[in-house]
């Protein structure tokens, strides 16, 4: 039977997903998940559901999936080992590093791969089968003959998302949050770059629009061919929904699956009816129904975009107009009837007035609250209304963290609201289980053998996207060139149409780092093709490629998609064969240097100077998106650009280390890499790029990207506020200290 399979961001979407009927749960807890920002689980409320649930005879699955920096390993064990003993069901994970910590310490631990993972083939599938994953979640981009394929092809376990949210890059490639401020999609701080408003310029002028926000998915007409594909899992997405929606999108799946084999199309039509109070974006089916992946790069955009779609979820309420204190009879009344584990901000409320929406909210009603910067959004339940006839406004109360300018949006009307019976007990202070103060032991990366790299030797390398530029890049010497491999250049070199100006021993070959069920036969063909040419030198950035270059006679490096922030996660790439890395785009100084000892940093080589793809979508950009150069309300430029292999948004400012590159030869890293991927090379770039370079000074213009600061973590801000708090403080007791009188010595 196929399993349903719902979110639970927090305590009452729990309720309401079992209450509804679904089969299992998701859930995040305090760290090392890709939704930061929603409530999350407390340990001991963790405990007690997994206890309650497995009662009920429901699963309960655990998010981990989330890139890990290498001073956070040791916590990411005790966590890993914490989970084994209270016994979830089975962890999400993207990382490389937890399948190897699990393989090393944890090997009972049942492991299902992220859609982070970005699987999108039988390729990829096989390889993680072969570490022991026991089920795959599918990236979002794909069609249902290309999931009947994989599922024919390997009989894996395969979930797959039917209903929520999309993102508008490619599953697990998004680098554009990271870019803006460090906070990273892959460690679960996106600031959802894609539902900003922007403004284009077009011929004739400009124009504005939420050009990246997504359309929701779908799928429910589509489940009764998705069960007889095979598929094992149907998810939900809403982590950061409220429990109304989740009631009501469970409720509609569960009818359709237990009803649709005895009135197919009497069961799709309920569930649509059910759905009907889904205050969401507008539906899309995305990928499904495409009769090939030309008909889908070539329609799928227009079926997913649509600039004229709000970035928020929900009616549109209006924006917060202006606030006032709450009374504190009311803020009282909130304290007492809250949850023990209710977050302090939720508990700080104010009053407001809204404009520019065509409903007026009653208590009882959910809504949703978007910050105007994008730095945040909260659901609210409403508690009271106070009208002022005098000034005809309608007061409603807020979470005290927003204000003037904020958006809005109605996400359940309180007719709609459900009671469930509480899956947690009552009491849920017996449940004391916590991670351990345990010590990760010492994990060495494999020490460089002599000749080991000799395909990979010292020196500059540089990276460009076709033919014409390698012949731009000749001048700069480089000791090795990185074609990237796409619709272009794949023709260029099968065809042998140019006679190239640097020997295929200088050549590597970079390939895509979204690998399609589509397209993967048809690229292991061009793979071996390459191969008998003469090709021996190959960068790998999905996993599906380590599968199909394996038995070859060929070097093999892990790309910059492959992503490495911690040795736990190279080890398990050196496991599958792989002795040389590229630095991941978002990493920084510090984390790279505490991955990689001296001895070892031979294997790495380091991007400093890129344009890195922000979003990378599988389609065109649909007919009417007539631009090329666009730019958020902070004035900040961006360009994408629309091909056959997709559609890239890459930013106007280039990523650039590289006046630092002295400083990081000097440090053990002595391959260096210029990318010019997704640009047309110019003599004056190579010109700049060359002074900076042996001058010391920086470009202008540019951003160090996560290079100098890190990831955003909220966990240190934190700490660092702690830190000073604690300083003041001891200032102040210092100066308050009364005089003892007694005589210095």
């Amino acid at each position: 039977m196929v399993e349903l399979l719902a979110p639970a961001g927090n305590v009452e979407s729990l309720d309401a997903a079992i209450g509804e009927g679904a089969d299992a749960v998701y859930l995040g807890l305090k760290s090392f998940n890709a939704r930061m920002r929603t409530t999350n689980f407390a340990w001991n409320q963790f405990e007690g559901a997994v206890e309650s649930l497995h009662r009920q005879h429901k699963k309960v699955y655990v998010t981990v999936n989330t890139v890990c920096e290498e001073r956070e390993t040791e916590r990411l064990y005790r966590f890993l080992s914490y989970l084994k003993e209270v016994g979830p069901d089975g962890l999400i994970v993207q990382d490389y590093a937890v399948m190897r910590l699990a393989q090393e310490f944890f090997p009972d631990i049942e492991l299902h791969a992220s859609t982070q993972m970005n699987v999108e083939s039988s390729a990829a599938v096989r390889l993680l089968q072969k570490n022991g994953i026991k089920r795959i979640v599918l990236a979002r981009e794909l069609g249902l003959e290309e999931i009947k394929k994989i599922k024919d092809e390997t009989g894996a376990e395969l979930e797959v998302f039917v209903h929520g949210a999309l993102c508008v890059s490619e599953s697990g490639l998004c680098l554009f949050s990271s870019f803006l401020g460090g906070k990273s999609a892959n460690r679960g701080m996106c600031a959802q770059a894609c539902r900003r408003f922007y403004t284009a310029e077009v011929p004739g002028g400009i124009k504005q629009g939420y050009y990246f926000s997504p359309c929701d998915f779908e799928l429910i007409d589509y489940i009764p061919d998705l069960i007889e594909a095979g598929v094992d899992s149907f998810k939900i997405e809403g982590r950061m929904k409220s429990a109304e929606y989740v009631g009501s999108v469970v409720a509609a799946y569960r009818y359709v699956i237990d009803h649709y084999k005895e009135d197919k199309k009497g069961a799709i039509a309920t569930g649509k009816r059910i759905l009907s109070s889904d205050f969401a974006r507008s539906k899309t089916t995305y990928w499904y129904g495409f009769k090939n992946e030309l008909e889908g790069v070539e329609n799928a955009g227009a079926r997913i975009l649509n600039p004229d779609q709000a970035g928020g979820t929900g009616l549109y309420l209006g924006k917060i107009a202006g606030t006032k204190p709450a009374e504190k009879g009311l803020v009282e009344a909130i304290r007492a009837a809250a949850n023990p584990d209710t977050p302090p901000e939720q508990l700080r409320i104010q009053m407001c007035y809204l404009k520019g929406g065509t409903y007026e909210p009653d208590p009882g009603d959910s809504i949703r609250i978007h910050k105007k910067d994008d730095t945040g959004r909260m659901s609210h339940k409403i508690r009271t209304v106070e009208f002022d006839e005098k000034n005809n406004r309608r007061w409603i109360d807020i979470p005290a963290s927003f204000s003037s300018g904020d958006e809005v949006y109605l996400l359940q009307y309180k007719a709609n609201t459900k009671r469930y019976a509480h899956v947690l007990p009552n009491d849920i202070g017996r449940y004391r289980k916590q991670p351990k103060d345990e010590r990760l032991p010492i994990l060495d990366v494999t020490p460089v053998a002599p000749k080991e790299l000799d395909y990979f030797p010292d020196g500059l390398y540089v990276q460009v996207s076709s033919v014409p530029d390698l012949f731009a890049v000749q001048g700069m010497n480089p000791v090795r060139v990185i074609l990237e491999y796409n619709s272009e250049t794949s023709y260029d070199l099968l065809n042998h149409k140019t006679v190239l100006p640097f020997s295929k021993k200088q050549i590597y070959i970079s390939l895509d780092p979204f690998c399609s069920s589509s397209a993967e036969d048809k690229l292991k063909s061009e793979l071996d093709t390459l191969i008998a040419d003469g090709y021996t030198n190959f960068v790998a950035n999905n996993l599906a490629h380590i599968q199909l270059l394996k038995g070859n006679k060929v070097n093999v490096i892990a790309g910059p998609y492959l992503y490495t922030f911690n040795r736990w996660a190279v080890s398990w790439l050196e496991n599958q064969g792989l002795g040389a890395f590229i630095m991941p785009y978002e990493n920084s100084r510090r984390n790279l240097e505490a991955t990689w000892e001296q001895n070892v940093r031979s294997r790495v080589l380091v991007p400093v100077f890129a344009y890195p793809a922000l979003f990378r979508m599988r389609f065109k950009l649909p007919s009417d998106y007539d631009f090329t150069y666009f730019e958020d309300k902070e004035e900040k430029v961006f360009k994408v650009n629309s091909t056959p292999d997709g559609s890239f948004v890459m930013p106007e400012d280039p990523f650039s280390i590289v006046d630092k590159v002295t400083y990081i030869k000097q440090s053990g890293f002595k391959k260096i890499l210029i990318d010019f991927s997704k640009t047309k090379v110019t003599r004056g770039q190579i010109k700049a790029i060359t002074t900076s370079m042996t001058k010391g000074q920086p470009l202008p213009g540019i951003s160090r990207f996560n290079w100098k600061d890190g990831f955003y973590s909220p966990q240190q801000i934190e700490e660092y506020k702690a830190a000073n708090e604690r300083k003041a403080m001891q200032q102040m007791q210092g100066k308050s200290r009364p005089k003892t009188g007694k005589k210095r010595r």
